[in-house]
């Protein structure tokens, strides 16, 4: 019989614990979730209440029987679920299922999993928190509400087996609007004018500002002709000299979605890898002379407090490898209406420096351990410095503005620079020569620019997750879930990172936009999330929130359903005839796609694939290329010809005017391959550690 039992969710967590604790403990894994709703029905009962019908997860009746006499042979057992209303859901299940009271003192939670953390945590044990349960459960209540009930409007209207969710929905949205956004953007010419100066043989480049010390906007290439033949003949003379000292400072410390978006531009990681390795980090990683130990510290939260252990370790840190001019003290506030419950995301030893510890890392490990680690040393540092120097010259009343910037002190540079989503040259440095008022400077050449707008950019995951911590949907524990959920519907597609909407996510989402407008929008979506919070703090119960909810959404819904009855989605004719009845036949949405499809069904059944063309022809025979998607959607093109006449097929787009061969094929191939491989083994040398 063991003195204590402690249930975590996965056995790479519990394998750490156990390392950490001596006596007579035994600590076991939960897989994760054990009770759930069916999925075979709604499995919430809106007429008493909206009680919730759980279920033990199918396939985890042999894992339960084994969490329960564990229980029964424990004389304390603790849950110790991750630290957020998630893991808080888990041990509430738990609690249910191994018979313990509500408020019993059980409930263990550890922000990092360290020997320190993990044995102070036990000594601190509390009773399951309700209200963080009974958030969850609105979620879920809520999310299960809405799937269940609009989805079969889908299958109605468009095709059995597609669903709608209540974030998820929202999340295709925007990126259908960003799509629409960049198709009806109408380009607007605008022009700059650059001189290239010089002073003493030194070089430097002036921007065109305006006249007679106004802004002027360029917009035709009149415009822009009439002021070079004004100033063609001019002096160009320094009108006046600013310097000055411009500071950067460090970006905080990561959060969930800061992570996200970190190692999606700076990694290339999608979400749901950056958390899956993110997990590993904190669950536990074997590490020489250490054994195995959490290397950060969770990874769910949107806060960006850090404690003043950390910082104290951060100082020592960065004093001795750097010196004391690159510390400073730093305080970061978290954004207003974020779970402050955890702190932000850091290295649980400071010691473990990603270099050090690299061999025993699987490679994706130590990427996204080193981009954590040197973030948060880089949170600590003192700012950069830059030399500014900015000037105004005059040519016949015409005025061209000349900025530098030089560095004086790198500071937190030394280690770490945020990247953006824009990229911009803002911290470049642009050397000037010393400039004095009153004198002439010598032109070198002068280069007029005709440029056009340009759309909104394509939401890229790191973009996408970004607009919805902005306009408050999801929570960052959600992010990777949303994202994962609409690609694995095939309701958008990635192209070279940028989540593009498919024909299918288009149709789905006009259809739901058009006939949901009140639950399907960002405003109401965000709203609901602040009634979550509000249930976590106590401050409203949770199936007052549902029922709010639910009365308006159930009318919604029959008075859709009504409407729908005899309205029929208008279908695509094509000039392709059915070749069993004659018919043209129409184009239709599947899960993964487009199809052809006889309109004469069910008396005919004919089907074929929709062949989706590009403009480009083939590199080798001229014919037409063809896009098709492999089982995991992923795009490849592929020649009409083939294989009957020509060999042509290719993983790249191919561009006008260029050449080909069977080589750049077994090329692509063979890089494939490697990358597949490098996967394989990294999953692997992971499963051993």
């Amino acid at each position: 019989m063991a003195d204590k039992l402690i249930i975590v969710e996965s056995p790479s967590k519990a394998n750490t614990i156990k390392k950490f604790l001596g006596g007579n403990v035994k600590v076991v894994a939960s897989m994760g979730h054990v009770r759930d709703l069916p999925k075979s029905k709604l499995g919430v009962d809106v007429d008493n209440n909206f009680e919730p019908q759980y279920i033990n997860i199918r396939g985890k009746a042999s894992l339960i029987n084994s969490l329960k006499k564990e229980a029964k042979n424990a004389k304390i057992v603790y849950l110790a679920t991750d630290p957020d209303r998630e893991g808080e859901a888990i041990a509430w299940h738990l609690a249910y299922l191994l018979d313990i009271p509500e408020d019993s003192i059980c409930r263990v939670t550890f922000n990092e999993i360290t020997k320190e953390t993990v044995k102070e945590s036990i000594k601190n044990p509390r009773k399951i928190d309700k209200n963080l349960t009974d958030a969850q459960q609105a979620r879920r209540v809520l999310d299960r509400i809405v799937g269940y009930k609009i989805s079969p409007v889908l299958w109605k209207k468009v095709k059995r087996g597609l669903s709608a969710g209540r974030v998820q929905s929202v999340a295709v949205k925007l990126i259908v609007d960003r799509e629409n956004e960049i198709i009806a953007f109408i380009p607007e010419e605008y022009w700059n004018i650059y001189v290239g100066l010089s002073k003493n043989e030194e070089k430097f480049i002036a921007k065109f500002y305006g006249l007679d010390g106004k802004k002027v906007e360029l917009h035709k290439k009149e415009e822009v002709d009439g002021i070079l033949e004004n100033i063609k003949n001019g002096k160009y003379i320094v009108k006046d000299v600013k310097k000055g000292e411009k500071k950067r400072t460090p970006a905080p410390p990561f959060t969930t979605s800061t992570m996200q978006q970190e190692a999606s531009r700076k990694l290339g990681f999608s979400i749901k890898k950056t958390m899956q390795v993110a997990q590993g980090l904190y669950e536990g990683v074997k590490v020489e002379e250490k054994g195995t130990v959490g290397l950060i510290t969770y990874m769910r939260t949107d806060s960006t407090r850090i404690s003043e252990e950390a910082r104290a370790s951060a100082k020592n840190h960065i004093t001795q490898k750097y010196g004391t001019e690159y510390y400073e003290n730093r305080y970061y506030k978290t954004k207003s209406g974020a779970q402050d419950a955890h702190e932000g995301i850091r290295p649980t030893y400071i010691d473990l420096e990603p270099e050090k510890i690299k061999d025993s890392l699987t490679p994706d490990q130590f990427k996204l351990y080193r981009l954590i680690y040197n973030r948060f040393i880089a949170s600590q540092m003192s700012a950069a410095i830059y030399d500014t120097i900015a000037a105004n010259i005059d040519v016949n009343n015409y005025i061209f503005k000349a900025n530098g910037q030089t560095l004086k002190f790198k500071g937190f540079m030394t280690l770490y620079v945020e990247d953006k989503d824009e990229k911009t040259n803002e911290d470049e440095e642009s050397k000037m020569p010393e400039l004095v008022a009153g004198e002439e400077v010598k032109k070198e050449k002068i280069d007029p620019k005709q440029s056009f707008t340009e759309p909104p950019p394509r939401y890229t995951e790191a973009s996408l997750v970004k607009a919805l911590e902005e306009k408050g949907i999801g929570r960052p524990s959600t992010y990777a879930t949303i994202i994962s959920t609409i690609l694995d519907r095939r309701y958008i597609q990635k192209e070279q990172k940028q989540l593009v909407p498919t024909e299918l996510g288009k149709v789905v989402n006009n259809l739901l936009v058009e006939n949901f407008k009140d639950i399907i929008n960002v405003e109401f979506t965000a709203g609901i999330e602040n009634q979550f919070d509000e249930i976590a703090e106590g401050k409203e119960p949770w199936k007052e929130v549902v029922k709010e909810f639910y009365t308006p959404f159930a009318k919604i819904v029959e008075k859709v359903d009504k409407e729908l009855e005899h309205v029929k989605l208008e279908e695509e004719v094509t000039d392709i005839i059915c070749d069993k009845c004659g018919r043209n036949m129409v184009v239709k949405y599947g899960r993964y796609g487009k199809f052809l499809a006889c309109p004469g069904y069910p008396e005919c059944k004919n089907v074929k694939p929709f062949v989706e063309k590009i403009d480009v022809p083939c590199p080798v025979c001229k014919g037409e290329v063809h896009i098709r998607k492999t089982k995991r959607g992923k795009n490849y093109y592929i020649c009409e010809n083939n294989p009957k006449s020509c060999n042509y097929i290719s993983w790249n787009k191919p561009k006008e005017g260029e050449k080909w061969s069977p080589e750049d094929n077994e090329k692509q191939i063979k890089k494939t391959t490697a990358k597949r491989k490098t996967k394989k083994s990294v999953a692997k040398q992971k499963k051993k550690s």
